[in-house]
């Protein structure tokens, strides 16, 4: 069994390195950083994370090729390897079309620049000289890294529709599923097979990272609403799948937004949160998380990876989940 933390780019420096000593001395095996707008740089981030501890794992959760050039990624992934001592993992998706918007950037040919990215990045990382001809990526003989990448740095692709996920199956090191409730692990597992059909035997077996989000307290109540505060922020960008399995529907979310991203009132976005929407994550202590996911680790679930908010408490959360790490590699 492997377990892996995902982190907010939102915390203070001090505070990722208090989250991932304490991780690593739990037994997981990885953290993850998200790199959304306008917050902390993840690179930045990793490397300080990776300064402060010796064996942990560290990722950028997720880049993607339309704020960063794939050249640029490439050239980071090197950097980051050597720095770390081979512990970095990339983490790819298309980037979300409601932050990208924010910006001006219309998030064209998703498919096309994930598979035209993946492919690039890994010949960058070889050290070829490979012209691109896509239509998603254009370079010449002289788009190549002039110094040796310390290896191939694994791919992981946050995917989230049946297509994308079809995708990480044929192409990726490893997959994060993002934003998912448990139960959903049944629901994308069919996409990545079929695309593991099409995968290159020169591939290793996927690394399925069943992402989940939890908050964790002896708080019930502050972990609710600490949970809920992050449904209402990012409801409104769940995949149709996800919504399916909820039971709820976009125009469920859009007072939530308007009140959280227009009128800026927290506090109401929070109070219209209902359970229906809360069962995307998981509240409670460590036996709730036991609970939930015992039924996926039984049909074969081998990377639990939780995510934020985590809780009240990251020091907490992460002790409570040490219990988890427990349980299942008992």
């Amino acid at each position: 069994m492997r377990f892996s933390l995902r982190l907010n780019n939102d915390l203070t420096l001090r505070d990722y390195v208090a989250v991932a000593q304490a991780a690593e001395a739990a037994g997981f095996n990885q953290i993850w950083v998200s790199n959304d707008l306008f917050l902390r740089s993840a690179p930045v981030i990793l490397q300080t994370i990776a300064q402060a501890t010796q064996r942990i794992e560290v990722g950028a959760g997720i880049l993607n090729p339309y704020t960063i050039h794939p050249a640029e990624i490439a050239m980071l992934a090197a950097t980051l390897d050597e720095a770390t001592g081979n512990r970095f993992n990339l983490g790819l998706a298309a980037g979300a079309g409601e932050f990208l918007k924010w910006v001006g950037i219309e998030a064209v040919q998703p498919l096309t620049a994930m598979r035209e990215s993946v492919s690039a990045i890994r010949s960058l990382l070889r050290g070829e000289r490979t012209p691109m001809t896509g239509s998603f990526l254009h370079w010449e003989q002289e788009a190549y890294l002039r110094f040796d990448a310390p290896r191939v740095t694994p791919i992981y692709i946050g995917a989230m529709g049946p297509k994308m996920l079809a995708l990480t199956g044929e192409l990726a090191d490893g997959a994060l599923p993002l934003l998912f409730p448990p139960e959903h692990y049944f629901g994308v597992l069919p996409y990545l097979q079929a695309g593991a059909a099409q995968r290159s035997p020169a591939l290793a077996a996927l690394d399925l990272a069943v992402c989940i989000w939890v908050s964790l307290s002896e708080d019930r109540a502050a972990a609710r609403r600490v949970l809920a505060a992050k449904i209402a922020y990012y409801g409104h960008a769940l995949s149709p799948l996800i919504l399916d399995r909820l039971g709820v529907t976009q125009a469920d979310f859009r007072p939530i937004e308007h009140a959280i991203m227009v009128e800026r009132d927290i506090t109401r976005a929070v109070n219209m949160v209902d359970e229906r929407m809360l069962r995307i994550g998981i509240v409670g202590g460590a036996h709730d998380v036991i609970e939930r996911l015992e039924p996926l680790v039984a049909a074969g679930a081998r990377h639990l990876s939780f995510g934020p908010p985590l809780g009240p408490d990251q020091l907490e959360a992460v002790r409570l989940l040490g219990q988890v790490i427990k349980y299942f590699r008992r």
